[in-house]
C-alpha cells in the first residue's frame, strides 16, 4: 500500500488545480485517471471543439462574403480539419502527466474505486490517504429509451474521420447547437430534435430565437416538443421515433449523437464504501466543497454538487478552493461569481450574470435596452 498526504481522482481543470496546489505546498500528493490524461476541456471538449469551430466560422465568413467582394469555392475537408485538431490533442496527454510528474506528484492509471474510507484502488496499485479529491468530470446522462446503444457520445463525434450525410442530434443544448452548426457548414443534412418549447435555455430567449432563425436559415431542421422514443437500425440507417406535437414522428439519419445533458461521472468510485453521499449532480458538498458525510473527501468540478456552472473556469476556480480548505482548513466558501458561458455556434452565443427570467422571478427592479436599428449589423 502506498501512502499520500492527498489523492485526486481526475485530471482535468479542478483536479489540476488541487493537485497542484497542494504538492506546491510540500504535500505528498497521488492523481490518478481511468482516461488519457488532461480532462475533457483539452482532450474532448472546448479546446478540440474550438478548432472546428473555427474551421466552420472561416466558411461561413467566406459564403457570407460571396458577390461581395470575394469569389471562392471553400470547403471543409473534414478528414483534413480532423488530423489539425489532432496535433493539438495528441500531445495532451503527454505532457499532462510529465509536467504532474516533473513537480513530484505520483500519477496512476486506471478505474478508481474505494474500498474503504481514504483507502483507493487503482488498477492493482492500493493508495491512502489523509485526504481525497474527487474531479471525475460528467459523462452523457442515459435516456432510458430502447436502442439507446446506437448513441454516439460527444466525445466520438470529435473523433470521427468521416463524416456522414445525414446526422441526427437529441437535445437542443450547446453541444447539439455547436455541432450542428460545423455539420451544417460541412454540408451535412442535420436535424435536432429538443423535447421542451425552448432550446439552449440558459441563454437569453431573445437571442435564442434570432440564433433559431439562422440556424433554420442553414437547412438545419430544429424539431421542438419532439422527444426521442426510442432509435433502430433498418437497412444500414437508424430511425429515431420521437413524440412530437403532430403525434408519433419518425427521423432517418446516417448518425445519432447524444446531446441531451450530462450528469456527475461517478458510477464506478464505490462511494458507498466511502460513506459518500452523491447523486446524478455530483457529490453532495457544503460551501467549503467537502463532502458533507464524510469530513475527508472533497470534490469539484462536474463531479461535485455546488449549483455553479458546469464549466471549465468554475472546475478552476472550485479547485482552487478545495486546494485552500484542505491546506488551511475550512475558510474558503464558493461564492456566487458571474461565469461567462459561450455557445460556439457561429454566430456565438453567450451570456453573464443573471438573466431576465431569474430577474422577474425575484421581483427585482431593472430596465432592458434593446439593441436600436443603427446598431451595427449582426451577423444572426
Amino acid at each position: 500500500m502506498q501512502k499520500f498526504d492527498l489523492i485526486v481522482i481526475g485530471t482535468g481543470a479542478a483536479a489540476s488545480a488541487a493537485a497542484f496546489k497542494c504538492r506546491k505546498a510540500g504535500w505528498s500528493v497521488a492523481i490518478s485517471d481511468s482516461r488519457p490524461f488532461g480532462g475533457t476541456c483539452q482532450l474532448r471538449g472546448c479546446d478540440p471543439k474550438k478548432v472546428l469551430v473555427g474551421v466552420g466560422a472561416l466558411i461561413d465568413a467566406v459564403r457570407r462574403m460571396n458577390g461581395k467582394g470575394v469569389k471562392s469555392e471553400a470547403h471543409i475537408d473534414w478528414a483534413e480539419s480532423m488530423r489539425f485538431k489532432r496535433t493539438f490533442t495528441d500531445p495532451a496527454p503527454k505532457r499532462q502527466e510529465e509536467a504532474f510528474q516533473k513537480s513530484g506528484i505520483a500519477t496512476f492509471h486506471g478505474v478508481a474505486r474505494f474500498t474503504k474510507p481514504g483507502v483507493i484502488e487503482v488498477g492493482s496499485d492500493v493508495l491512502e490517504a489523509r485526504y481525497v479529491v474527487i474531479a471525475t468530470g460528467a459523462k452523457p446522462q442515459r435516456l432510458d429509451i430502447p436502442g439507446e446503444n446506437y448513441l454516439n457520445t460527444s466525445d466520438q463525434f470529435l473523433e470521427l474521420d468521416s463524416l456522414p450525410r445525414r446526422i441526427l442530434f437529441i437535445g437542443g443544448g450547446y453541444i447539439s447547437f455547436e455541432f450542428a452548426h460545423l455539420c451544417a457548414r460541412a454540408d451535412s443534412e442535420v436535424t435536432i430534435l429538443h423535447r421542451s418549447e425552448r432550446p439552449l435555455e440558459k441563454f437569453d430567449p431573445d437571442l435564442v430565437e434570432r440564433l433559431l432563425r439562422k440556424t433554420r436559415q442553414l437547412g438545419i431542421k430544429v424539431e421542438l416538443q419532439s422527444a426521442a422514443t426510442r432509435i433502430e437500425r433498418k437497412n444500414g440507417t437508424f430511425v429515431v421515433c420521437a413524440s412530437t406535437p403532430r403525434g408519433e414522428r419518425e427521423f432517418e439519419a446516417d448518425l445519432v449523437v447524444h446531446g441531451a445533458g450530462r450528469v456527475a461521472d461517478l458510477d464506478d468510485l464505490n462511494l458507498a464504501a466511502a460513506s459518500v453521499q452523491a447523486d446524478k449532480r455530483g457529490v453532495k458538498v457544503n460551501e467549503f466543497l467537502q463532502s458533507v458525510s464524510n469530513p475527508a473527501i472533497y470534490a469539484a468540478g462536474d463531479a461535485a454538487d455546488t449549483g455553479m456552472p458546469k464549466l471549465t473556469p468554475a472546475a478552476g476556480y472550485g479547485g482552487g478552493i478545495v486546494a485552500a480548505n484542505l491546506l488551511k482548513g475550512n475558510h474558503r466558501k464558493v461564492e456566487n461569481v458571474p461565469v461567462p458561458t459561450i455557445a460556439f455556434t457561429v454566430p456565438p452565443l453567450a451570456a453573464v450574470g443573471m438573466n431576465e427570467d431569474s430577474a422577474k422571478k425575484q421581483g427585482l427592479r431593472f430596465r432592458v435596452h434593446l439593441p436600436t436599428r443603427s446598431s451595427p449589423a449582426s451577423p444572426i
